[in-house]
């Protein structure tokens, strides 16, 4: 199996300041889809910043980034395993992710 087209690392722990900011689980979705990192798109590094949206302009037009729709949407794929973990560990659900990509 060839290495993915478009990389980035996994969240780190949510950084949840406890108190009644919010309840854990959406202070936890409201942060990773601000969350930022670096992310490669077939070896093009684009600096730390909020993943989230980058994913979806991938999504939007794939080819503007040399990408296939596929790739775009494996890139998708791996954020939502990798973010949806981080999230359900603050009591959260992955569904919450995956409907902000149908927004």
């Amino acid at each position: 199996m060839s290495d993915p087209a478009v990389t980035f690392p996994a969240p780190r722990r949510i950084p949840y300041p406890g108190g009644c900011v919010l309840e854990p689980g959406p202070y936890a979705l409201d942060y990773l889809l601000k969350w930022p990192a670096e992310l490669s798109v077939k070896g093009h590094v684009y600096p730390e910043q909020p993943l989230y949206p980058l994913i979806r302009e991938l999504l939007a037009d794939p080819a503007a980034h040399g990408l296939t729709l596929p790739e775009a949407q494996a890139a998708r794929d791996r954020f939502l395993e990798l973010a949806g973990q981080a999230l359900e560990a603050e009591g959260g659900d992955r569904r919450w992710l995956e409907r902000e990509f149908t927004r």
